[in-house]
């Protein structure tokens, strides 16, 4: 697929919460740094709540949120309230969410972190957040404000709180969040009946298979939408999250594929086929490409290996795209 495997990098994150160490002092669901024990009354030595109920929370969909409560509160187990229920894609295991949120300390009132203020949301993928911001963001819909109450051995007491110590030991956190955007769990949108002498693609548990015609290759790179989805064109500059498979056009045979988790990579990262292939292509499309050797590996590849001179035949989901 690429010349250089990549995950989605820090800077593609523009707050906090990204897949690196964040940099911030401040802490974030990431829940990366942190070395401060607490000092004072923790979950063990006050009442938990069984619910969020007595948490209020005032202000629209996309407006700072104002938190009350009364202190210190605590909760034994991460919990979800759904503020106001959007009607948007559901947010998938090992995929990306676009949010912004609030931080409150539950044990003083104190904000410790927040995104509205700056203007520009989080993107982050949901398997590299604290286990209770990623328990309460998976199924939320798009569209949703959600208020989620995560205790510290969901949040920070695994790292003694955070660095700062403004989070500490066994203190609950509570966290507004907007949802704004997440990736597809596989392609979804308007079929298109691709054209002849392609080679054909079917899906059989979940996974495709690609048929390659008894021909010569195409010496032009061919591209074929094969469902068009609703989401945001891809440009030169995206990173993208992919699920894909690619096939030896000589050899019939599966070169590489990813189906199961996705793949994350900035587009120019990619071969030229891709390059070329994607731009112009929505987010929640389908895309067969049939790239001729001189736009994919036209000296070959060792591992995977791709013999000089092979065409190669890709289909490619793509659930997101970033930049």
């Amino acid at each position: 697929m690429s010349k250089a495997r990549a995950v989605l990098i820090a800077g593609l994150i523009p707050l906090a919460l990204s897949l690196a160490a964040c940099a911030s002092p401040s802490p974030s669901p990431t829940g990366t740094t942190g070395t401060t024990a607490g000092t004072t009354p923790t979950a063990s030595a006050v009442a938990t709540a069984k619910d969020l109920s007595s948490i209020t929370v005032k202000g629209d969909v996309g407006a700072t949120p104002t938190v009350t409560f009364a202190k210190p509160f605590y909760v034994g187990e991460t919990m979800v309230k759904v503020l106001k229920a959007g009607t948007g894609r559901k947010v998938p295991a090992n995929g990306i969410v676009k949010i912004n949120y609030y931080g409150v300390n539950g044990r003083d009132g104190t904000v410790f972190d927040e995104s509205f203020s700056g203007g520009t949301p989080a993107e982050f993928a949901i398997d590299q957040v604290i286990t209770g911001f990623k328990t309460g963001l998976l199924g939320q819909q798009v569209g949703s404000r959600i208020l989620i109450g995560i205790p510290g051995k969901d949040g920070y007491d695994a790292n003694g709180g955070s660095s700062d110590g403004s989070i500490q030991t066994g203190d609950t956190i509570l966290f507004v969040v907007d949802i704004l955007d997440t990736s597809y769990e596989v392609a979804s949108g308007t079929a298109v009946t691709p054209k002849e002498g392609l080679p054909t693609v079917t899906f059989a548990d979940g996974k495709p298979t690609i048929t390659i015609p008894d021909a010569d290759p195409p010496a032009t790179l061919q591209v074929q939408t094969l469902i068009t989805g609703d989401g945001a064109k891809l440009t030169s500059s995206s990173t993208v999250l992919v699920k894909y498979t690619g096939v030896s056009w000589k050899t019939k045979e599966v070169v590489e594929e990813n189906w199961t988790t996705g793949e994350t990579s900035a587009l120019s990262s990619l071969i030229s086929g891709w390059q070329q292939g994607l731009p112009g292509q929505t987010v929640g499309s389908r895309v067969l490409l049939v790239i001729p050797p001189g736009l994919a590996y036209p000296t070959g590849r060792r591992a995977p290996k791709v013999e000089a001179g092979d065409t190669l035949v890709y289909v490619i989901d793509i659930l997101y795209a970033a930049g």
